[in-house]
Parts: C-alpha cells; structure tokens; sequence
C-alpha cells in the first residue's frame, strides 16, 4: 500500500532533500514514498508475524516477529527495533524493514517489536519521542505476563530485553535507554545496538531543528547528548555502528568516545565499516559489510564471542 500522492503548484519554502520539501502554502513532499506492505509480505517461514495497536489515542502500533517455538514454554528475548529515515520518512511496515527486522529476529532467535511512531514534520518532535516511549512502557506492561499482546507474555524473556534502531532511530533509542530506569525492575535492558545514529554534528543539524520548533538549542540533549545523562544510560552494555562514507559517521564516533569516559559503568564497543554509507545494510542487507554487521549483532545479543576486535575497521 502506498499514500496517495498530492501535488503543490506554490513555492518551495524549507527544501531538506533527500527527506522532504515544505511549500509556503504549507504542503509537504516527501522524497520518498511512503509504502506499507502486510505482515505476511516475504516472511520466512521460520516466523511468525502481526501488527498490534498500542494505544487509539494516539495511534500507535507495532510489527511483531516470533521465531516458531517448538517448546510450549520456550522464552525468547525481546529486542524493541525503531526505524530511522530523518523522523520524516519510512515505517516498520516498509519493505525495508519488514525484511530487515525478520532477518534479525530469524537470525537472533528473538521476539522483535518493531515501532511505528507518528512522523515530522506533521507531528514535530518530540512525537516521534514520546511514541516511542509509550511503546516500550507497553512492551514492559508484559513482563508479569498480564499485558495484551500473548506473544509477549507467554515467549518474552524480559531479564533480556534490548534496543535497536538505526539513524533517527538509534537517536531514538539513546533517549528511551537513558529513560528506561524508570520501567525497571519490570524488565531489564540487556542492551542497545545504535546503527549509524543521528546526532548533532552534520550538515543535517538544520533539519532536526526545524522539525523540532521547541529546541534547546545547540546543547538540545537529545540531539547532543549530555554527559549527565549518558551516565544514565540503563543498559550494560551497548554496540555502535559507523559507516566509513557516512556524513552521520562523526558524530557517532564522537558519541562513541563521550559514552566511555562519562561515567556509565557499562562497556560499548564500535564497529566501522569503510567503503560504505549511510544504512547500506538496509539497501543492500546481502553484502560483505551488512553480512558482519548481522553476524556482530547476532552475537551481541547472544553474548557470542566477537573474533575481530572493535578496533578493525571492516
């Protein structure tokens, strides 16, 4: 399913191309179309797969994958997965993403609830925050195995529970993780895997500000992480992904550094991949980069022991 497609004959006002132009009379493009396919669209047989509404008011809901379960009993973990695309673009019920977040939840043996949070600028930031939020409050609503969804409650492990998301989605995902002390002891935060995330320090710095009218500035702690609350963060361990193209690639790698020398007491690791840009793994999930970067995650979820070091760049 694809959104019908409507055309301005006015001006360009705010041009922020690859994601999407603003008109003076106030209608928006976007580069990239926004289509939606079934949970059944290409899924492995290896799993299954739904959409859950989270809450009516306001809409929110999510893509779940379940491995099949040969045991009644069997507990899987759960990883919380939120897209990126600039918080303007893309869905979990994208191609892309349906076919990357089973690929994860086949090769990781986990439960994955992927989130489709309300997009800028129609919903500026802090929106795409805030459903999220609520998101992951609803994942935690599971872990005495009373909440709505009964994949979760019959399969979750919630003493493994982890986050995932890749550019605007891996911003995302910082934010909840420096927030989640708040759900816990109701599940614990194994870890966070951030895929080339989006933070200040781009030419894109721009575009975040625009779609967050009501900003702190250049020292907005969700777009520039604080040291006070990186400290926070409410994992033990956490993952980094850089690409070695990536204009994004900076600022992760500076994120990276602020993260080990700010007082949190967990252990991250970084892993860069050169010759390659921004999400390659999402367009192109069967080359020799993207297969490591699924090989590393899997095993970050797994606790496996990584061969190569996070120094190698890849």
């Amino acid at each position: 399913m694809m959104e019908i497609v409507k055309f301005s004959d006015g001006e360009i006002a705010h041009d922020f191309s690859p994601f999407f132009k603003v008109y003076k009379d106030g209608y928006i493009e976007r580069c990239v179309p926004i289509i939606k396919v079934p949970p059944s669209h290409e899924l492995p047989t290896s799993l299954r797969s739904k959409d859950v509404l989270i809450t009516t008011e306001p809409p929110i809901s999510a893509r779940i994958f379940m491995p099949q379960i040969a045991k009644l009993n069997s507990k899987l973990p759960v990883l919380i997965y939120i897209h990126g695309g600039g918080f303007a673009l893309r869905s979990p019920f994208d191609p892309i993403y349906q076919k990357y977040v089973a690929s994860i939840a086949t090769e990781a043996n986990v439960i994955a609830v992927s989130i489709e949070y309300r997009l800028a600028p129609e919903h500026p930031i802090p929106t795409g925050y805030e459903d999220s939020w609520t998101s992951l409050q609803w994942v935690a609503s599971h872990a005495n195995g009373h909440g709505a969804e009964p994949w979760l409650n019959t399969h979750g492990d919630f003493s493994r529970v982890f986050l995932a998301g890749d550019s605007a989605g891996a911003n995302i995902a910082y934010n909840l993780a420096v927030r989640i002390r708040s759900v816990q002891p109701k599940m614990k935060l194994a870890g966070m895997i951030l895929m080339h995330p989006f933070f200040m320090g781009s030419k894109l710095d721009r575009m975040w500000f625009y779609l967050c009218p009501r900003n702190g500035g250049l020292k907005d702690a969700r777009f520039k992480p604080a040291a006070e609350d990186m400290a926070r963060t409410g994992c033990e361990r956490v993952l980094v992904f850089l690409a070695g193209r990536d204009k994004l690639k900076d600022a992760g790698r500076s994120f990276y550094e602020e993260l080990k020398k700010c007082g949190w007491e967990g252990n991250v690791d970084m892993v860069e991949h050169d010759g390659v840009g921004h999400v390659f793994h999402l367009l192109k999930p069967r080359c020799e980069q993207a297969l490591d970067m699924m090989e590393r995650l899997v095993s970050f979820i797994n606790q496996e022991p990584v061969i190569i070091s996070w120094t190698s760049k890849i």
